[in-house]
């Protein structure tokens, strides 16, 4: 089914406000995968907050026209399904995650912050930790230094509290004996 004039700009409008906000695009090529297996990268894009979709590539060059995007038209033949997120790192470990699993989907490119990645960029770019792995790993790295003093602190106290248990039991030994000689 053709798209009139109409739904044509529609989907234009529709794509252009998703990359307005869009951080990464990838690009891939799903020649010949079975309607269940897009079904099931659909269902994982969408809990990653992944856009994805399969457009008539000349609608996705006038999306594009005029981004960052842009030199993503080159990239724009064949049969593709367009991967698109606000998350840096969303959209390319979707698709290379299910391109593991599927030797059909075939990662053609991608792009991030203006700059067209080829295929082993966008693998790259998938395996970088998610945000939230990466914030975690950067507080637990600001944490290491406040542990440190704290464990030192709490070794400096148990060490002066074993020093001065066998001074304070020695004290009353004394006064017992000095009593004693009384």
């Amino acid at each position: 089914m053709s798209l009139n004039l109409n739904d044509k700009k529609a989907v234009v409008a529709e794509i252009s406000a998703k990359i307005a906000s869009a951080q990464t695009i990838v690009v891939a090529e799903y020649r010949g995968i079975q309607v269940g297996h897009l079904t099931q990268l659909r269902a994982k894009a969408r809990d990653q907050g992944v856009y994805l979709r399969v457009l008539k590539n000349t609608l996705a060059r006038r999306a594009v026209e005029g981004t960052a995007f842009a030199d993503l038209a080159s990239e724009m033949t064949g049969p593709l399904i367009y991967s698109i997120s606000d998350d840096a790192v969303a959209a390319a470990k979707v698709i290379s995650d299910f391109a593991k699993t599927n030797d059909k989907l075939v990662v053609k490119a991608g792009n991030y912050a203006g700059k067209t990645l080829d295929k082993a960029a966008v693998t790259a770019l998938a395996n970088i930790p998610s945000r939230e792995v990466l914030l975690a790993q950067v507080l637990g790295m600001m944490l290491v230094p406040v542990a440190s003093f704290t464990r030192g602190l709490a070794a400096l106290a148990a060490k002066k509290a074993e020093g001065e248990t066998p001074a304070a039991a020695a004290e009353p030994v004394a006064e017992v004996t000095e009593a004693a000689a009384e």
